[in-house]
């Protein structure tokens, strides 16, 4: 999985960026077949918003998060990926095959 991180308006410390890397490691673990995931980070006033989008094999996962902090924005960020990835994984997992295999036996 590559990882594209890009800050608006504030700069991407090495802190951030192993935290955001960090987050991401359990999406990862639930789908395998993420090809690379652009996140941008940006600071509106009192706003901090985090917006990601994950490119899987056939489609676009698009979540963001906006908090007071930041890393409580990538935390609430990466909760919102992982539904959206357990979501997508259940719809391209081929369920008769299993139904198939029960009727046999």
């Amino acid at each position: 999985m590559q990882l594209n991180v890009t800050g608006h308006h504030v700069e991407v410390t090495p802190s951030l960026r192993g935290y955001l890397e960090k987050k991401l490691e359990r999406i990862g673990r639930h789908f395998e077949q993420v090809i690379d995931v652009h996140c941008v980070l940006t600071v509106e006033k009192l706003r901090q918003k985090a917006e990601a989008t994950l490119h899987v094999s056939g489609s676009s996962i698009y979540a963001d998060a906006t908090e007071e902090n930041m890393y409580a924005a990538i935390d609430l960020l990466t909760d919102k990926l992982d539904r959206c990835i357990k979501k997508h994984k259940e719809k391209v997992t081929d369920h008769h095959a299993v139904e198939g295999r029960a009727l046999r036996a």
